[in-house]
Parts: structure tokens; C-alpha cells; sequence
């Protein structure tokens, strides 16, 4: 079986390859920044756009409650623009941490699907997680629930094509993205784009978005319970996943439908897709979609200007990290400002060559205020992010070039003080699972380490 990253020589090859056919390039994060941040932000609810005067009103909530806070003038009305998604007032929004607790809430969603279910991951294995999916999806399908499913040609390489045959065979609707084999592709071959998304929809009105893919990693979790306390145990992934019920699930199946269309599926069956969806919550949701066909990542356009509005705290968790200069910049500006901006980082990898190349930075942030954490004791997986304690994100994307140019990528970005407290806390828990990073011990590592990461550092673009 192929785990997450094993099969990145394969890819980094592909960036040759691509060459080719054309190069993407980095957005001017700047010029785009200074175009945008004069607009005015707008809502939407269940019934569509609200007026000015009561999305005036929800910015005037969120200052009460957050503080006079830039990244609520600037970040907002900068997402919306060239996102081009609308913030959703409505939602209701579960923090999933790890495998089991994740899979546990997207098996009940499965299993209580009524009308269609819609999943997109870059792994599917046919392992024993992979056979539950299995199961309760051909279930629901007999029962006359449409079951679709997207997964990548990569991801899934090492998965049995007999398993995908089984799931079209009792009429679920099974497309392979960018198909490794160039004779079974429906649209130019390009290798090198992936779908790195993970995404599942349920009858339209629940969606579940994150980092973990269908594979058998995820069959521990990286805590154990005590009463309200979590302690980190040696075992399992460390990932983080969504539960989205409400207005904003339509603009994540718009995601859905875009891909199924851009990789010329078979027409969908006919389902209520899009039904009438009540408000759910309190929470202000954006839905984000990344895809190299954009001219430019929406999803590094937007983290890179949160961090850049920053006022009081960054708080980021990755799994791999290979910053581009633009974001290694606002990471260090930032610091510079008087921002506390931390990052948890791994302390093991599936990938050593990511691995050693995002510590390739470590003097560099170090020496200018970052403060750096690896996590011990669970291979870290999650893609989050908290700036200033009201503006959270969740999802799939890395912080390294393969996510900001050659992946689909999705994820949720959640303005609000009570979710980003949640998130805060997981955050830090993590901190205290993980063993702080100081420049003066980095500076004393061996010259076989630093010879690793100058050596990985090279490789950084094909990563």
C-alpha cells in the first residue's frame, strides 16, 4: 500500500514533465492585496445575499466580540473578491480530531443518507477503513441513496482497481482523476495535477473537510481520553477534520460539481443536489477551492493575507511544510511586527525529503521571532490555521509548492471567536505534545543534518 507521500518521486518527476506544458507561478500576493481591501464585505444566508445594512450589523458583532481587528476589514472583503465564495452566515461547525472520532461522524452521516453521497479523497485504500466505506456506501446505494466518488489516479495507486470495480457494479457513479494510465484520460494528460481534496457530502446539507484520506493510518488516534482531557499517546496520525452542517454545504458541493465537470464525468445521476438549506448555527463560513486550472491558488492568496493583517497571533499547524519566498516573508514580517506567530511542525514524516527540507528554514525563522514546534509522538497530518483568535481554517492544503500550484485543494475558512477558541485548544494541546525548537540548540545540530536539508532545499519547487 502507498501511504500519503510515498509516491512523491513519482510526482517530482511529473513537475518535469510539466514543464512542458506550461509553468504556474506564485500570485502577487502585494499588488493583489492593496486591489482588494477597499471593498465593503458581503453575507449570504440560506435565502441568499443580505443587505448592507445587516452585513454591516454581523461586522459589528464580530468587532464586539474580537476587538478592532484589521483582519476583519482586510482579510474578509480580500477573500471575497478574489475568492469570489460567499461568507455564510448559518452554519453550524464540529471540530474532528484524528481518525476515529472523524470516521465515527462520517459513518453516521453515511448511514443516515437519504438522498445522495458525495465523496472526493486523494487516498482510498482497500484496507479494513477502506472496506467499511465500502460497505456502508453500497448499502446506501441499494437502498436508492446515488452514491458518487471521486479519487486520485496517485493517491490510489496502489489500491486494488477490483475495489472501485465492486462500487460501479451496484450502480455507484466512480470517476478516477487525471488517470495515470494516458489512455484512459477524458482531457489532456497532465500527471502532475492532483486532487489532493478530501470532501464528503451527505444529502446536500452536511459536509465533512480536512486532511484525512480513506486509509487504514487513520485507525488510531494520536490521543486518549481522560474524562475532559486528552493525553497524547505514541500511535497514529494526528489529523484534523470538519463537520459543516448548513447554508454554506451548497458552496462545497459547487466544488464538487466543478470537479466531476472539469474531468468529464458521466452525467450525474438526478438527485436533489442543492436542497432548500436551513440555518444551523451561529458560524460564518467560506467555502475555498484551490485548483491549477485558477489563475493563481486562492488558498495561499488567502492564508498569505491573513498572516499579512495579523495583528496579535498566528497559530499554524502542517504537515509539510516548504515555504515559497512570499511566505516565508509573512511569516518573518509578521514576528517582526510583534505578532506571536508559532507553527507546530512534524518530528517524523512519510516524506524525508519534506521533511528535511522544511527544517532547511528553521534558522531563518528561528532567528527572526518564530517560534517552532515539532510534535512527537504521532505522525503529524493536520492543515490548520488561528489568526487573532477569530479567523480559523481548515482543510487539505500544505504549505508547500505542490499544494500552491499543482493541487486541488479545498478548505473552510470560519470566522468567529467561540470556534476559534476550539481551535486554540487543540492547538494547544498539540503544544504540549511537542518539543519547542530553539535557535541556539538548532545551530549546534550535525553537518549530516544541515547536509540533508541544503540537499532537500534543492528539491523544494519539485516537492
Amino acid at each position: 500500500m502507498f501511504t500519503v507521500d510515498q509516491l512523491r518521486p513519482l510526482l517530482a518527476t511529473a513537475c518535469c514533465m510539466a514543464l512542458v506544458t506550461g509553468c504556474a507561478t506564485l500570485p502577487d500576493t502585494q499588488f493583489l492585496t492593496k486591489r482588494y481591501t477597499t471593498q465593503a464585505a458581503r453575507f449570504e444566508n440560506a435565502r441568499g445575499p443580505l443587505s448592507e445594512k445587516r452585513g454591516a450589523a454581523i461586522m459589528a458583532e464580530l468587532k464586539r466580540k474580537s476587538g478592532d481587528l484589521d483582519i476583519l476589514d482586510r482579510q474578509i472583503t480580500l477573500e471575497q473578491e478574489i475568492v469570489g465564495s460567499p461568507l455564510v452566515v448559518g452554519n453550524k461547525v464540529t471540530l474532528l480530531q484524528d481518525g476515529p472520532e472523524t470516521y465515527k461522524a462520517m459513518f453516521a452521516a453515511i448511514a443516515a443518507a437519504r438522498d445522495h453521497v458525495n465523496i472526493e479523497s486523494y487516498i482510498v485504500e482497500d484496507g479494513e477503513v477502506g472496506q467499511k466505506f465500502a460497505e456502508l456506501l453500497l448499502e446506501r446505494q441499494a437502498r436508492g441513496v446515488q452514491v458518487n466518488l471521486i479519487y486520485d489516479s496517485v493517491g490510489a495507486f496502489g489500491t486494488d482497481k477490483a475495489y472501485f470495480d465492486r462500487l460501479r457494479q451496484a450502480g455507484v457513479q466512480v470517476l478516477e482523476f487525471n488517470p495515470v494510465n494516458p489512455l484512459a484520460v477524458r482531457k489532456p494528460w497532465t500527471l502532475n495535477h492532483r486532487d489532493h481534496r478530501k470532501l464528503l457530502i451527505v444529502d446536500g446539507r452536511t459536509a465533512f473537510l480536512g486532511g484525512i484520506n480513506i486509509s487504514n493510518v487513520y485507525s488510531t488516534g494520536s490521543f486518549i481520553r481522560s474524562g475532559k482531557a486528552r493525553t497524547p499517546v505514541t500511535a497514529g496520525w494526528r489529523d484534523t477534520d470538519i463537520q459543516i452542517d448548513g447554508p454554506v454545504v451548497g458552496e462545497f458541493q459547487k466544488l464538487f460539481m466543478r470537479t466531476w465537470e472539469t474531468q468529464k464525468g458521466d452525467a450525474l445521476a438526478a438527485r436533489n443536489y442543492f436542497p432548500a438549506l436551513a440555518p444551523r448555527g451561529k458560524e460564518i463560513v467560506r467555502a475555498i477551492g484551490s485548483t491549477p486550472d485558477d489563475p493563481y491558488s486562492l488558498i495561499y492568496l488567502t492564508l498569505i493575507a491573513a498572516i499579512t493583517h495579523a495583528d496579535k497571533q498566528v497559530s499554524i499547524t502542517n504537515a509539510y511544510f516548504v515555504p515559497d519566498p512570499q511566505l516565508l516573508k509573512a511569516l518573518l514580517d509578521a514576528a517582526a511586527r510583534g505578532v506571536d506567530v508559532r507553527l507546530i511542525l512534524p518530528s517524523e514524516s512519510d516524506s524525508a525529503t519534506v521533511f528535511h527540507a522544511g527544517r532547511s528554514y528553521y534558522e531563518e525563522l528561528l532567528a527572526g521571532g518564530v517560534k517552532i514546534y515539532e510534535r512527537h509522538g504521532a505522525v503529524l497530518h493536520a492543515k490548520t490555521a488561528i489568526v487573532d483568535g477569530v479567523w480559523s481554517v481548515v482543510g487539505s492544503s500544505n504549505l508547500d509548492w505542490r499544494s500552491a500550484l499543482d493541487n486541488d485543494e479545498i478548505n473552510a475558512v470560519i470566522l468567529g471567536r467561540e470556534f476559534a477558541r476550539q481551535m486554540q485548544a487543540a492547538f494547544s494541546q498539540d503544544i504540549a505534545a511537542s518539543q519547542p525548537i530553539e535557535l541556539e540548540s538548532w545551530l549546534r545540530r550535525s553537518p549530516l543534518l544541515r547536509l540533508k536539508e541544503q540537499a532537500a532545499r534543492l528539491l523544494g519547487r519539485l516537492l
